[in-house]
């Protein structure tokens, strides 16, 4: 066989993920603290779990509806009735997706042609840039600074517009910095993006995790539901990562595109954990209250411990990261990241995996429990003593 490469350039180019490296390096290690994968430490909750069993016992195991359960989307548009004053039509304003994830890559897929830009708001989700490529536009990153919390100002939104930008993707909260954006703060957003006529894909996965304000979602909104693909998903807020189940959202002419590359590509999402999400949206509400109770204490006690050993960390108001600076050990991200697996057996991600402006930050994710979270604290207060 000759020694010619019959991968594609396009995926060629894309570098591997930094979380998964980092993953995989604490796997081959023993007593290793994970604070590295955005993961619940919940076990999915058992009536969701009972509804899959259910599902399995009466047959319920060919294929949905492209666009996902009919009893799905509608509870899906109920859902975001109730919590965000969204209002949805189920029956071609929603699909289920394989995770949101998954949701993200139909939406891409189904809007850019070849040249067309969209805009990345770094730090970001990993996924993003490259997601963005493979579907054959050309991301255009934004930086956003320390000094003002992560957060968006409008005018880098009209700074990095040209003739052929099409789309901004947001994420709110924010995965790595977990920056929570305030209604008013999105409605100074929303006004350059009506400004320029930019689509938007906005991705709230973290939405039910946020702790010290009102969450608004971006379609709500004056005006932006008509330009927004809404995504989301049950991993994060239901502890249904494994699941894989996601929706997205929005007008009904990009719902039927995503659902035309959908029904080639996926057919639809498992039926199994279909009828679980029902059972979540229905009966789930008090175990993601619960949940999130939980993610604000470990929030708390994370952010108070590593300021505490000199690690400069803001107080997150959603999702479940806090990105603290390591800038006075002296050390890059990476070297932060892999000397301390290496000696204290403590997994956190480097900032500069998300982007430019994360050089010099650590993503530790506190989904984990307060036991493990407290072990981890002594473990990096006796690596930064080291160094500082």
């Amino acid at each position: 066989m000759s020694q010619i490469s019959y991968v594609s350039k396009k995926v060629d180019g894309l570098k591997p993920s930094g979380i998964r490296r980092f993953f995989d390096l604490a796997a081959q290690m023993e007593d290793v603290i994970s604070l590295g994968v955005g993961e619940p430490d919940f076990v999915t909750p058992w009536n969701f779990i009972e509804q899959s069993f259910h599902a399995l016992e009466h047959g319920y195991t060919s294929y949905t509806e492209n666009a996902g359960m009919i009893e799905l989307r509608k509870e899906i548009s109920t859902y975001l009735s109730k919590n965000y004053r969204l209002r949805y039509d189920p029956y071609d304003q929603v699909i289920v997706s394989v995770g949101a994830s998954q949701a993200i890559d139909l939406a891409l897929r189904a809007v850019i042609d070849p040249g067309d830009e969209v805009i990345v708001v770094e730090p970001s989700f990993v996924a993003y840039v490259p997601t963005v490529k493979l579907a054959g536009g050309t991301p255009v990153t934004i930086q956003t600074e320390a000094e003002d919390e992560f957060k968006l100002k409008p005018e880098q939104i009209e700074a990095a517009i040209t003739p052929n930008t099409k789309a901004i993707m947001l994420c709110n909260p924010n995965n790595p910095t977990g920056t929570f954006l305030s209604k008013e703060e999105l409605e100074q957003l929303a006004e350059m993006i009506e400004k320029h006529d930019l689509l938007v894909l906005s991705d709230e996965i973290y939405a039910e995790l946020t702790y010290d304000e009102d969450y608004t979602s971006f379609p709500s909104i004056t005006g932006m539901k008509e330009r927004t693909i809404l995504i989301s998903g049950f991993s994060k807020a239901f502890a249904m990562t494994g699941w894989r189940l996601g929706y997205a959202a929005g007008p009904a002419q990009l719902i039927a595109a995503m659902v035309k590359i959908h029904q080639y590509t996926m057919m639809c999402a498992p039926t199994m954990a279909q009828h679980a999400a029902l059972e979540a949206l229905k009966n789930g509400r008090q175990s993601v209250n619960d949940m999130v109770e939980s993610y604000k204490q470990r929030r708390n006690f994370i952010v108070s411990s590593l300021n505490e050993i000199r690690l400069k960390c803001p107080n997150p108001g959603g999702a479940f990261y806090a990105f603290p600076s390591v800038e006075a050990t002296g050390l890059t991200s990476s070297e932060f990241a892999e000397q301390l697996l290496q000696e204290e057996h403590v997994a956190v991600v480097p900032g500069n995996v998300f982007g430019a402006n994360g050089e010099g930050y650590i993503r530790c994710s506190y989904a984990t429990s307060i036991k493990q979270l407290d072990e981890a604290m002594k473990r990096m207060k006796r690596f930064v003593e080291k160094r500082i």
